[in-house]
């Protein structure tokens, strides 16, 4: 029992997918010799040519010939390693679609062609060599561990003239048994070798995988910076509709409370006083909390309306222009109200400054955002803690933004930022 174990388990990890892996390697070989005759052909007009130079017309043919073949014997090798391994090839970035001279012109000088040229052209003949040996390898394997069946189907006469074919034959079997272990670790080399083949040449190239990654994720965090968007609106609206509104109730009814009950003792008097204070400087305290997440104006009247309320929210005057002929992203729209936010907020800490400036246009697919003021200057970027100027930079950076903030000493302060717009 314990034999029959190991055996299964010998067999079974020697020949796992040997056939599929087989059959991969017999499918390749006609479509790696597919283009051997167009090159003979080459090389024979290219011979012709120094004897006769009138066969200098027909020279180009045979190269023409392989960049239309080159495509199909290209769908061809996906077809193989989807069928029978199932993997899929991943495919290189082609030029834009397109039936004009200009679109065939790209096409025709573009890497990813002629690397896949060089596939069939050029490591697809090498390949056919290998896939032969080891084909080569599979059949002699076969024939000689049943060396015994052929010889049994030879005339009677045979092996009675010739006994001592029975220990040649012996070895010939030993020795096709040992070519039938050899057999799938050979297959797998080379089926290990052509994928990889396939993959430089007829794949992206290391610079298209790093453009696709990059797009990745990019697309990516811009899903994660929506959800967390869309979070801070979510956790906006519950505070707004469930705990704001109950600090409201509370603090209505200990005002009535206070107003109504004239006959309470002085000490419980002073308790509804305080609480009914406490009340309203919770919600006060909830109101800005509410606005850092994202302000309600902001999401239903847009940015002009969300930055006059943070301009008139302020002890300096503000001038805010605001132009958009259409709303950015929320996204994007948050970021922008958040920079101008903060910005302004630093304004009336740091600058000493008597007025400020706000500019939001759209130029083209950047949202253009300027805030300037007349104050000290002296605002440092790189000697910020990670806060303030710092933070703004880091959070116009999540969207693929720029920041630059213009403050020699004695001002003005000009913060730049450009957000790029979805279309």
């Amino acid at each position: 029992m314990q034999l029959t174990t190991w055996l299964r388990l010998v067999l079974g990890r020697t020949f796992r997918r040997a056939g599929h892996r087989t059959a991969l390697v017999a499918a390749g070989l006609p479509l790696h010799l597919a283009v051997v005759p167009l090159w003979l052909w080459l090389l024979g007009t290219m011979a012709a040519l120094v004897r006769a130079p009138g066969a200098v017309a027909v020279t180009p043919l045979p190269v023409l010939l392989t960049l239309v073949v080159t495509p199909l014997l290209t769908v061809g090798q996906r077809r193989r390693y989807r069928a029978l391994v199932g993997k899929d090839l991943p495919r290189p970035a082609v030029p834009g679609p397109g039936r004009n001279w200009k679109s065939a012109v790209r096409r025709l000088t573009g890497r990813a062609l002629w690397r896949q040229v060089c596939y069939h052209a050029v490591s697809g003949p090498l390949l056919a060599v290998l896939d032969l040996a080891v084909l080569a390898v599979w059949a002699v394997a076969l024939v000689a561990a049943s060396i015994y069946v052929w010889i049994w189907a030879l005339p009677p006469q045979w092996r009675v003239t010739d006994l001592g074919y029975t220990t040649q034959a012996a070895y010939i079997t030993v020795g096709g048994l040992a070519l039938l272990f050899l057999g799938p670790r050979l297959t797998g080399a080379l089926v290990r070798l052509e994928t990889r083949a396939a993959e430089v040449l007829l794949g992206p190239s290391r610079t298209e995988k790093l453009a696709r990654r990059v797009a990745d994720l990019a697309e990516s965090r811009a899903g994660v910076l929506d959800a967390a968007d869309a979070e801070r609106r979510r956790i906006e609206r519950d505070l707004h509709d469930g705990a704001q509104q109950r600090l409201v109730s509370l603090a209505v009814n200990l005002g009535l409370a206070r107003s109504t009950l004239g006959d309470l003792p002085e000490d419980a008097r002073k308790v509804i006083d305080e609480a009914h204070r406490e009340a309203k400087e919770a919600i006060a305290e909830l109101n800005n909390l509410v606005r850092g997440l994202h302000p309600a104006v902001l999401e239903d009247r847009g940015l002009d309306a969300a930055l006059s309320g943070v301009a008139a929210r302020l002890p300096i005057p503000v001038r805010v222009a605001v132009a958009l002929p259409q709303r950015p992203s929320p996204t994007v729209e948050a970021v922008a109200y958040f920079v101008v936010s903060e910005a302004l907020t630093n304004v009336v800490k740091h600058a000493q400054a008597t007025r400020a400036d706000v500019t939001v246009e759209r130029i083209g697919e950047t949202l253009l955002v300027v805030v300037a003021d007349d104050g000290a200057g002296g605002a440092d970027l790189a000697a910020a803690d990670g806060t303030g100027l710092a933070g703004l930079a880091k959070r116009v950076a999540s969207v693929d933004g720029t920041f630059s903030c213009r403050s020699p000493a004695g001002g003005p302060t000009v913060i730049t930022v450009e957000l790029p717009c979805a279309p």
